[in-house]
């Protein structure tokens, strides 16, 4: 039996390639989620949310309502109900996420000075379109009344010029910076999908190395490595560290150069973070194979913290708004340090001295897995397994 660090590596790359399961978990998966969430994103933002209309007073006024909001750019008014029910229904069988409700008398009641009430109700259980329908439900609500407003004032004979103050006393200039178009994508691809290489690296780290424990390989391993866990997990893991820096590289050619997301900072900061943040997820994977040395406890507890990921590491919820027991958890994920680097980095293009930190959180996850070292040795030295 040949030994030493290259036979292991050897070894190694030879169950990558022997094994579908390798294949599909280092490149047919990331690549797919990879396009799929760049696809599902190639909008930016969603458009045409269907929404339905429900005019109880077929009065001039509220069929200005009606092409006003069936104008907007986010809202697609696919249905035109005669009843609260009916759109109700509509609604619960998600054909519809909100709809929009003038009442009766509407504009008799609007120009007598009574307040008639405008509903609208939006599907919030779906965040994204519902909270796009609430936001042109609402702003459809106050042009009406600004427009009322100021056409009962310059009936009255006041002009546009003494009307328009009154009613937006302050001029409001938005900003969106680094992000003009608003684009979901710029923001949510490039957090979930080095989320999903996370939960891969996460998931076939432990995979590869429950599997010697489970077929009684890893005393072969060991007496390869003379020994040593260090050479052991170290030649061993090479190979992927290899497939998973290539990944990650294209991953970073994925988004910024083929799907154009901005890049404001320096490519050599962000390409180091990557290939840093491939050796802190396999730091992390190994810590918890350190403390779980067991094929299905490990995969689990990785697949469990893989998937969290996408919601405790604050890409769509901020940390400060999270209960401190929840948000605690964002600052023990590798992918957490990446998304604070690639907003430092890509979208301020700002020194890299005020990302150290996150480097060094990188380097941290990377020295994990020192901790329990001795107890992978010990159990690849015994194997036992628990199914």
């Amino acid at each position: 039996m040949k030994s030493g660090f290259i036979a292991i590596f050897r070894r190694s790359v030879l169950q990558i390639v022997r094994r579908p399961i390798y294949w599909a978990a280092f490149f047919i998966l990331p690549l797919f989620c990879f396009m799929f969430l760049s696809n599902l994103m190639e909008d930016g933002l969603p458009l045409k949310v269907p929404a339905a209309m429900i005019d109880k007073d077929g009065s001039s006024l509220s069929r200005e309502v009606t092409q006003s909001l069936a104008g907007m750019q986010l809202v697609d008014l696919t249905e035109d109900c005669n009843s609260y029910t009916e759109a109700r229904h509509l609604m619960q069988e998600g054909k519809i996420f909100g709809f929009f409700m003038i009442p009766e008398n509407f504009q008799q009641d609007l120009l007598a000075g009574r307040k008639p009430v405008i509903t609208f109700y939006t599907n919030m259980t779906y965040y994204v379109p519902g909270s796009l329908l609430f936001k042109t439900f609402k702003t459809t609500a106050l042009y009406t009344k600004a427009g009322v407003a100021m056409t009962v004032l310059e009936s009255v004979g006041a002009t546009a010029n003494e009307v328009t103050p009154l009613m937006l006393p302050i001029n409001l200039s938005a900003r969106a910076i680094h992000n003009p178009g608003l684009n979901y994508a710029v923001y949510l691809c490039n957090s979930f999908i080095p989320c999903v290489l996370q939960l891969m690296i996460l998931l076939v780290t432990c995979f590869s190395l429950g599997q010697e424990i489970k077929y009684g390989t890893s005393r072969k391993l060991l007496a390869m490595a003379d020994g040593s866990i260090l050479k052991a997990l170290t030649a061993k893991l090479l190979p992927q560290t290899i497939i998973w820096w290539v990944i990650a590289i294209f991953m970073e050619s994925w988004l910024f150069k083929i799907n154009g997301y901005p890049m404001h900072g320096s490519w050599l900061w962000i390409t180091l973070s990557e290939l840093m943040f491939v050796l802190a997820c396999q730091g992390f994977a190994l810590f918890l194979f350190g403390v779980l040395p067991n094929l299905r406890m490990s995969l689990s507890v990785s697949a469990l913290l893989g998937i969290l990921s996408f919601s405790i590491a604050a890409f769509s919820f901020p940390v400060e708004s999270m209960y401190g027991a929840i948000g605690i958890f964002s600052w023990i994920i590798p992918t957490r340090y990446n998304f604070l680097i690639y907003i430092d980095q890509a979208l301020n293009g700002i020194d890299v001295y005020y990302s150290r930190i996150w480097f060094v959180a990188y380097i941290i996850f990377m020295l994990l897995p020192f901790t329990f070292i001795w107890n992978i040795k010990k159990n690849m030295a015994k194997p036992v397994y628990a199914p």
